[in-house]
């Protein structure tokens, strides 16, 4: 740790006098406008599928949104009352606990969410089948919190709860979610009906999943650990049969202490297959690690080029 402070206070020292090396890189514009825009189109979109999909049909989402869905109806006031006034509490414990950043964005998701039901409550529903409601309702809904998500906010107080206990107990912030969630949704029976309980259980389950699809791309993406004596041909293979780029590392055998060349290379899951048997075919007993990548940014490397 001080060899790390006195590397830091020479580089400052380099500076000229009054100014202070900054501690994180600048935002571009284009990249924060992008944000705002992704979070006011995920807010709305969340507000749709409230409101035209899941509400009418007395149809819940987990969560404080479920939570003010079913006080909306109890106390036949505007659901984006409730919205905006459970979530409050939160996103001061979110500004406090995680970043003024996540609760600005999640203020502005929570308040174009509630002013969005608000516009829309008169608009009729599109369908009053509580089946297709539930699975389009589940669809737009998801789609909006994930991107409302990779701006960097949230639509729903219970997320910061969740990241709080999970600083204070063994359980995941997705245990701790599920439980909250499994409670919320057991309650819209007692309130809704227990058909009603079970549709929205199904339009939380597509919710969660597309969710995961907006965070992470329908073509997700796959690091390849790949080590072999016959890394090279493997190497040449893959860049002519499979059109991508690899790397050559360096490697070493704690057990044998032998070095070797590893390869690393990045594919999308539909390559995966291709990949494996192009190995097999240079290598049958090659060391193969495959494992999923969220995001890849960067480099160039994962441009995939022409195959010969």
């Amino acid at each position: 740790m001080a060899g790390s402070s006195n590397a830091q206070t020479a580089d400052r020292a380099k500076l000229p006098h009054g100014q202070q090396q900054p501690l994180k890189a600048p935002t571009s514009k284009l990249r924060i406008l992008s944000r705002i825009i992704a979070m006011l189109i995920g807010a709305s979109m969340v507000a749709v599928a409230l409101e035209i999909f899941l509400v009418n049909n007395s149809i819940i989402d987990g969560g404080i949104t479920g939570i003010s869905i079913m006080l909306a109806h109890l106390f036949h006031l505007p659901l984006g009352i409730f919205l905006t006034l459970l979530n409050i509490p939160f996103l001061f414990l979110g500004y406090k606990q995680i970043g003024k950043t996540f609760a600005f964005s999640t203020l502005g998701a929570v308040i174009v969410m509630s002013v969005g039901t608000a516009l829309l409550e008169p608009v009729k529903p599109i369908t009053f089948d509580p089946l297709l409601a539930a699975i389009f309702g589940g669809v737009i809904l998801g789609a909006g919190v994930g991107l409302v998500i990779r701006a960097g906010g949230s639509t729903d107080g219970s997320e910061i709860v969740a990241i709080l206990i999970n600083k204070k107990t063994p359980f995941s912030v997705g245990e701790i979610i599920m439980f909250i969630n499994v409670f919320i949704l057991t309650s819209a029976g007692f309130v809704f009906g227990w058909n009603n309980a079970m549709y929205s259980l199904i339009a939380y389950f597509i919710a969660f999943k597309v969710i995961d699809i907006t965070n992470e791309g329908i073509d997700q993406s796959k690091s390849v650990w790949i080590i072999s004596d016959k890394y090279k041909e493997i190497g040449d293979a893959l860049t002519q049969r499979l059109g991508r780029g690899v790397t050559y590392l360096e490697g070493e055998g704690a057990y044998s202490g032998d070095s070797k060349k590893v390869i690393f290379v990045v594919i999308t899951r539909l390559e995966e297959a291709k990949l494996k048997s192009i190995v097999g075919d240079w290598d049958p007993d090659a060391f193969l690690a495959v494992g999923n990548i969220h995001d890849v940014k960067g480099g160039g490397r994962f441009k995939k080029k022409d195959i010969h």
